[in-house]
């Protein structure tokens, strides 16, 4: 049963893209991962259709902070904004139907704090402005999978109006 995530790619990305746990692109999470059944299409129809009338979404971002069970994970925070809560939030109530379980934790998660996992290879700079342009949808494979994390689907987010 696979294991999908939603991101919101710093630098787009194209369908068939993958990379190592440890070389993700910078993102924003904007769905966490789930389990589902359904075929990653038609997860990707679901969000077309649910996203249609959203544009690029403005983000600056924020200060660093720990995340993570043991709070060990460094993150730059994206400052919360209307437009981003209300695309987390359309993406639970598209997606929560097609979920294998609607009871876990990516529908049910009432803390959402979009933030950008600091990489080795990379990072935001505290304080820079961004437009977040497009939706991936990514295969969370086991993290010793051979094939590593793969784009399964990407939905452009037109230029703001």
């Amino acid at each position: 049963m696979p294991r999908l995530v939603v991101v919101l790619p710093l630098t787009p990305l194209h369908e068939g893209d993958s990379f190592a746990v440890h070389d993700w692109p910078l993102h924003v999470t904007v769905l966490p991962p789930f389990l589902t059944d359904a075929e990653p299409g038609v997860i990707a129809s679901a969000i077309v259709a649910a996203t249609s009338a959203h544009s690029a979404l403005p983000a600056v971002a924020g200060e660093d902070e720990l995340f993570g069970r043991r709070q060990d994970v460094p993150v730059t925070i994206v400052l919360p904004t209307e437009a981003l809560s209300q695309l987390h939030e359309l993406l639970i109530e598209t997606l929560r139907p097609l979920g294998a379980s609607p009871d876990e934790p990516a529908f049910t998660g009432a803390e959402f704090r979009p933030h950008i996992t600091i990489k080795n290879h990379a990072r935001i700079a505290v304080g820079a402005a961004f437009a977040l342009q497009q939706i991936a949808l990514v295969d969370m494979a086991p993290r010793a999978a051979s094939t590593g994390r793969t784009v399964l689907a990407t939905i452009n987010l037109p230029a703001a109006r």
